[in-house]
């Protein structure tokens, strides 16, 4: 039961983390967003799925 947690848990996070850098990623070599801001946005989505 636990297992199954943690392994949604685990897809979860990593689908979101996996979308979001791709986004981001997009954007910064576009010229939407400046590379600072995609490194400040990739290191707080890192941060916060991974703390918690």
């Amino acid at each position: 039961m636990i297992k199954k947690r943690v392994a949604k848990l685990f897809n979860v996070k990593s689908g979101v983390t996996i979308i979001l850098t791709g986004v981001f990623a997009y954007l910064s070599v576009t010229g939407k967003i400046a590379g600072d801001q995609f490194l400040v946005i990739f290191t707080t989505i890192i941060a916060f799925y991974f703390k918690t």
